[in-house]
């Protein structure tokens, strides 16, 4: 969760990045986390991690997976 955690960091309020920073140093230390922290980086990656529902998913793969259709790209041209 510290890895996901690690890209979000400058969107997060002050006391929530100190608190990120602590336990970033103890994963970087191998320090076991007790139970409140693990419960503070859990709370930390539900409030700043974007939900995504298999919904988002599939639409992405819809789009990913999607071919062009002949002359496609001709008629988007035509309308400039």
């Amino acid at each position: 969760m510290i890895s996901d955690l690690k890209y979000y960091s400058a969107k997060m309020s002050g006391d929530d990045l100190a608190e990120f920073q602590m336990l970033e140093k103890r994963d970087k230390d191998e320090e076991d986390l007790d139970s409140l922290a693990s419960q503070t980086l859990q709370q930390l990656h539900l409030r700043y991690m974007p939900k995504k529902s298999l919904q988002d998913a599939e639409e992405l793969w819809k789009k990913l997976t999607a071919k062009e259709k002949p002359g496609g790209s001709d008629q988007a041209r035509e309308k400039f």
